[in-house]
């Protein structure tokens, strides 16, 4: 029975690149071998670096969390086989600088042995969304189609953002990638039973899945484990194959023909988004305790000798998995991490794989040929036709170049996805990926370093108000206690001083009264001998009663 033609819309420019795909797609994905050490950097994901929990020389368990998330926006780091941890240092990782950060050096000791688990959510339904949502952000799971966006916050919309739509990446429209391909048609069940609990959580009504058309194997497979499922209003589409359907915003318009907002997050239409191979993780963490530890790489180009698909450990250098795969052929001419599209050059293979690493490409020069030095812009716009977020990049390309930051901010840069369509394009062989790529870099730099000042500035002026404060307190109880002083002065008597002052009243009022007494008794007046008459008789009749 022929499927019901469903409408789809389509994307400003992209560009229809030659496959490559049948290099690896064409054998199923391999285990691979336990490698002699894993390098796991701290920070794996867009956010917060995840902070160690572990000491060098500790012997960790296999799935024990050995770095925690730290702060919202971050996941946590668990150990992808049993063993002893060697060291914590800076160590060269995957990214276009080439740069060092901190990672914490794990050697197997070849026993796999399982820390404790938690309990298998077998009845997902008989759990709460937010259970749920915790038992994701346990287990360290992000995008793993490249974002590498902490799965548990992309789930957690919030109550202002209701969700009517869940759609499920499996586009993979880079050429020579096929990791994503091999999952779903070996494991769609897994990657359905994601669906289901994802679908839950958000309490999405409709499930789109894209698939691009020149997988039709996947296709089918993910059609037919839905059909086994019993999935109502869900759908497996077959897309065109146009680079770079698989990105997030043009994924949600070929399906629903409509617009993220600029600046805007796909949950304000109503959408979230996953990747087929996060939807599998999170069956894995629901249903089987399991954290985010290993993934499916695509080891392909024809630098390598046997490309394939392979289930490797996170941290596991890329250099063990090339050897893995045969070692490099005569035509190498260099490596990439990614696509030759969105990957970066790696300077070395002994960097690790992280959790969004899903290709090591040892290119020939005929898988990516050196286009040789640039050339002046010719202005021939061939850039802007083919940008599919409607970006102008000779303009961003000019101010980049004069590192006029403002400018390039006016010319929508943190837009740009990256994809490499303009410098695909160019016939000029400018590199404008690179140039927007220093521009975010240097922006970021500059507002970082804007943001460090203001919270400098914030803190001195907090520290003058504080100054002043404590002055004008110093001063007011100055104030005070020279009030309370000068208050004594002027009213307040001296208790020692009142006493002294009363005795030598008295004694003056004593010797007045003996001046002014009369010297005998024929000087006194009839009331004065009255006087002396009546107290002589008390005194003599005390003294009889006395008696």
């Amino acid at each position: 029975m022929d499927m019901p033609v469903r409408k789809l819309w389509r994307f400003n420019g992209g560009l229809h690149l030659p496959h490559h795909k049948q290099l690896a797609s064409e054998q199923s994905v391999i285990k691979a071998a336990l490698p002699k050490r894993l390098i796991l950097p701290l920070q794996q994901h867009i956010g917060a670096p995840a902070q160690p929990l572990v000491k060098t020389g500790e012997q960790v368990l296999k799935g024990q969390m050995i770095a925690r998330a730290e702060g919202h926006i971050s996941a946590p780091i668990h150990a992808p086989t049993s063993g002893v941890v060697t060291e914590i240092s800076p160590q060269t990782v995957p990214h276009p600088s080439g740069g060092k950060a901190p990672c914490i050096i794990l050697e197997p000791d070849g026993l796999e042995t399982w820390a404790e688990l938690p309990e298998p959510m077998d009845n997902f339904l008989g759990h709460t969304p937010k259970e749920l949502l915790h038992r994701i952000r346990e287990a360290g799971i992000v995008g793993m189609g490249g974002a590498a966006f902490p799965a548990s916050v992309k789930l957690n919309p919030g109550p202002h953002h209701p969700i009517h739509t869940l759609i499920l990446n499996g586009a993979e429209c880079e050429p020579f990638i096929t990791c994503d391909d091999r999952l779903m048609r070996e494991q769609a069940s897994r990657v359905i039973m994601g669906l289901k609990i994802l679908r839950y959580i958000l309490g999405a009504e409709h499930c789109l899945i894209g698939i691009e058309d020149n997988k039709p194997e996947a296709i089918a497979s993910m059609r037919q484990a839905l059909t086994e499922a019993g999935i109502e209003q869900a759908e497996v589409i077959a897309l065109p194959s146009i680079y770079p359907t698989g990105g997030e915003k043009q994924l949600i318009k070929v399906l629903t023909g409509k617009e993220v907002p600029r600046h805007g997050l796909p949950a304000q239409l109503g959408i979230v988004c996953h990747n087929v191979g996060t939807t599998a993780a999170v069956a894995d963490a629901v249903l089987r305790g399991l954290p985010l530890i290993s993934r499916i790489v695509t080891v392909t180009g024809r630098g390598i000798a046997q490309p394939g698909n392979y289930e490797a450990l996170i941290g596991t250098p890329a250099a063990d998995l090339i050897s893995q795969a045969g070692g490099y052929t005569d035509r190498v001419s260099r490596l990439i991490l990614g696509g030759p599209m969105m990957g970066i050059t790696l300077r070395d293979d002994n960097i690790p794989l992280t959790k969004a690493s899903n290709c090591l490409l040892a290119a020939s020069t005929e898988d990516a040929p050196d286009p040789g030095p640039a050339k002046p812009c010719i202005r021939c716009g061939e850039c802007a036709r083919v940008c599919p977020v409607t970006l102008l990049p000779q303009q961003l390309y000019w101010h980049a170049r004069a590192r006029d930051l403002e400018k390039v901010q006016d010319y929508h840069l943190f837009d740009c996805i990256e994809c490499g369509c303009c410098s695909h394009v160019c016939p000029s062989h400018i590199p404008l990926v690179q140039y927007f790529r220093f521009a975010k870099q240097e922006s970021w730099a500059k507002e970082k370093e804007h943001r460090k000042s203001e919270h400098a500035r914030q803190r001195h002026e907090a520290r003058v108000a504080r100054l002043a404060r404590l002055e004008q307190e110093r001063k007011e109880k100055l104030a005070q206690k020279k009030a309370a002083l000068e208050k004594k002065k002027a009213g307040a008597v001296d208790p020692k001083k009142a006493a002294i002052e009363a005795a030598m009243k008295r004694v003056a009022e004593k010797k007045a009264a003996q001046q002014a007494a009369p010297k005998n008794i024929d000087e006194l007046t009839p009331a004065q001998r009255k006087q002396i008459e009546e107290a002589e008789a008390r005194r003599a009749s005390q003294d009889d009663t006395e008696s």
